[in-house]
């Protein structure tokens, strides 16, 4: 079994986006949190899961990229450890975010409980972000992409002889895509964009559409949900935004991705025009 998971281990590691992500934040550091060590925490957090759960195996491995995988396999006082089923975590230290996958409602509070132990914050909530490509969701959330944004952006048409009846309109539609480049840019940068698959806004708010009595006079808010998908959903948004699909400046529910670094929006009835959200619940 110990080489079976070992196997198991460095499959994942190489091929992490087999399986869906969730990303976890750690909140109110403690003084040494910024000191913890790899051998530190791996000690903590084993001899602390092993004191919440009888049965459980634990395996800790530290990647080239400085990032700390974790792998679980859950029992409990009466089972021996699910091999079948681990949870695997990824923690980079000195960062205050977590990724996880494959967790239960029941498994979620023992494993905060242990990663807020060994890495010393008071805190652990969800960060509303997640996603099956690993990386993605990490440069995302970290901001490890291209934000420097020029002050100006090329014009997207080529001006030619032969398409140029009219120098004039032809200035104005160029400077018009400029414009929506460069906004389009200020928000979604202009390099490689973390391959973000799907967002959803779940929305609960009063009907408003004045061409519709009988939903805008509800008395109860109008509850929906509002999913977006691509292979990459950031790259389409800039391009729609580049092309003139949607207005420029970009709004906020859609700029709110990048800025905000998540893909899980509640959209109420008090901020309706923004992408306020419902507080996470703490663990």
């Amino acid at each position: 079994m110990k080489h079976i998971t070992e196997l198991e281990m460095i499959n994942v590691i190489d091929s992490p986006n087999q399986s869906m992500w969730h990303a976890l934040q750690l909140i109110d550091p403690g003084d040494d949190a910024q000191t913890v060590e790899f051998i530190q925490f791996k000690k903590q957090f084993k001899s602390h899961l092993v004191e919440l759960v009888r049965h459980v195996s634990i395996k800790i491995k530290k990647h080239t990229d400085e990032a700390i995988w974790i792998r679980i396999a859950w029992g409990d006082s009466y089972t021996r450890p699910n091999h079948m089923k681990p949870t695997y975590a990824v923690h980079h230290l000195q960062t205050p975010y977590v990724f996880v996958t494959t967790l239960t409602s029941k498994q979620k509070p023992l494993l905060s409980q242990a990663l807020l132990l060994s890495t010393q914050y008071q805190t652990i909530k969800e960060a509303n972000l997640s996603g099956r490509k690993l990386t993605a969701i990490r440069d995302l959330l970290m901001k490890q992409y291209q934000q420097m944004f020029p002050n100006s952006f090329p014009s997207l048409l080529t001006e030619t002889k032969e398409n140029v009846p009219d120098p004039h309109k032809v200035h104005e539609q160029a400077g018009t895509a400029s414009t929506r480049g460069r906004l389009a840019c200020e928000t979604f940068g202009r390099g490689a964009l973390p391959q973000i698959e799907t967002t959803v806004y779940k929305l609960d708010t009063k009907y408003k559409d004045p061409t519709n009595q009988t939903m805008s006079e509800r008395s109860r808010p109008f509850k929906c949900v509002v999913k977006f998908e691509s292979k990459n959903l950031l790259e389409s948004l800039r391009h729609c935004a580049t092309s003139g699909i949607v207005s420029t400046p970009v709004a906020q529910l859609l700029s709110s991705i990048p800025k905000k670094g998540r893909n899980f929006f509640y959209v109420t009835d008090t901020d309706a025009a923004s992408s306020s959200q419902r507080p996470a619940s703490q663990v």
